[in-house]
């Protein structure tokens, strides 16, 4: 009979909409051949019948595009497993043993709720300053606790995530990552940034057109009403525009921020649960105050 400890339990998540053939059938291979864990996967069609799906996955069909954060909680609610992986579908695992690296920081450390790997482009292995889940991400390097997540390709704690209600499904798309990591914090939980484990994910911009800045100037207000103690919202907003005036050259796509902004602020942000100051106090003394 054998003693070795049990093999920890993954539910893997993954969205497509079918316009990514190619990096989808290899994101699968790669994740259905991770060794060491307990895997149980599926497949999200986000406004779409799942196609080049393998026949061991389980897929869900959803008539209409619900967003990003609406559809993994959808496939979370569809997968079994202690840890919850969710997974872009032009990312892939270059190892076998990524999940199990992965899973395996949540034992030895009971309170982290999320971990974080590196993420790097696969042809000339680049990690972009907005995969680094901290302010100063010249390093990326450079492990250690962070209070944010790119929530692309992440690992988090099943029990934690369902706590905090899982990802903010309204958002639809840009930020939920970060108020999903401040309501994890603010159960008591940390974040833990673990570049040894690296995932290749290729090295796109995704300012592209309108809708980019109106939801990221929306999103950011929402999450700034939702999450933040009254007397900080201020004070986050305003930090926001002023680094939108100092990185934005486009004039129109200035325009189209401030009218995500004007769109946050008359409100659809959901239910409000502000954190505690004691909360703002962790973050502050992990490297990220919330005003940033």
């Amino acid at each position: 009979m054998s003693t070795g400890a049990p093999r920890p339990t993954v539910g893997a998540v993954v969205l497509t909409m079918n316009d990514r053939p190619e990096e989808f059938a290899r994101a699968m291979a790669t994740l259905l051949a991770q060794e060491g864990v307990d895997l149980d996967v599926v497949v999200v069609g986000n406004g779409c019948v799942p196609e080049q799906v393998p026949p061991e996955v389980r897929t869900v069909e959803l008539p209409e595009n619900v967003g990003i954060p609406e559809g993994r909680n959808i496939g979370a609610a569809n997968v079994k497993g202690d840890y919850l992986f969710f997974f872009d579908n032009d990312a892939y695992l270059p190892a076998t043993d990524t999940l199990s690296r992965l899973a395996a920081e949540f034992m030895r450390e009971p309170g982290l709720a999320y971990v974080q790997p590196r993420i790097t482009d696969p042809d000339d292995h680049t990690t972009l300053r907005r995969w680094v889940p901290r302010l100063r991400a010249s390093d990326p390097t450079r492990p250690g606790v962070v209070t944010v997540m790119a929530e692309g390709v992440v690992m988090v704690r099943r029990s934690a995530f369902d706590a905090v209600g899982g990802w903010p499904g309204h958002f639809f798309l840009f930020h939920e990552g970060i108020d999903l990591a401040w309501r994890l914090w603010d159960h008591g939980h940390t974040g833990r940034y673990t570049p040894g484990v690296i995932i290749h994910h290729p090295a796109t911009d995704p300012a592209r057109h309108d809708t980019f800045y109106r939801l990221n100037a929306r999103n950011r207000v929402w999450l700034a009403r939702r999450n933040l103690p009254t007397v900080l919202i201020p004070f986050n907003l305003a930090t926001w525009i002023l680094i939108t005036l100092w990185r934005t050259r486009s004039r129109s796509a200035l325009r189209v921020s401030l009218t995500g902004f004007r769109e946050g602020l008359r409100g659809g942000y959901g239910s409000r649960s502000p954190m505690r100051w004691h909360t703002v106090a962790r973050l502050t003394r992990a490297g990220r105050p919330p005003i940033l």
